[in-house]
């Protein structure tokens, strides 16, 4: 025999907090992730020697992924602070961008292919900890 509190719960009711955890982490990487876009974007502008020599670009030149990228880290530390106060429109707006900065990563590893893995991988662990636990039922259950 179980009783009614040992069973699983259905529907759209979680557990108290359940992964509010990790949604604070993912807040926390996309502050990381964007400082280090920062870093990238501004040493790719100003065509830093850690590169890779005469990488070859979709299209674009260095510089021009620098800015992208520059532009990606600003956009991504706006999301943070979002995610970090707990703001459902800034969680979309942060799986939005989360998952442009993936694919604009994915064109920069001809630059510096170990960086751009990193962030990619940062990026999929942000955006499963958004998607995944980060309804409103999880976070007002929390707080």
């Amino acid at each position: 025999m179980t009783s009614a509190a040992m069973r699983p719960a259905r529907g759209r009711n979680y557990a108290e907090g359940r992964g509010y955890g990790l949604v604070l982490f993912a807040g926390v990487l996309l502050l990381v992730a964007g400082f280090w876009n920062m870093i990238y974007g501004i040493a790719a502008i100003a065509n830093s020697h850690v590169f890779v020599a005469n990488a070859h670009y979709v299209f674009g030149s260095l510089r021009t992924w620098g800015w992208i990228t520059l532009i990606f880290a600003i956009l991504m530390l706006i999301a943070g602070g979002g995610v970090m106060v707990g703001n459902q429109l800034a969680r979309w707006y942060a799986v939005a961008v989360v998952g442009l900065n993936a694919i604009e990563q994915m064109f920069s590893i001809p630059a510096y292919p170990f960086w751009s893995l990193t962030i990619i991988a940062m990026d999929v662990v942000a955006l499963y900890g958004l998607c995944a636990y980060g309804s409103r039922e999880n976070v007002e259950a929390a707080v």
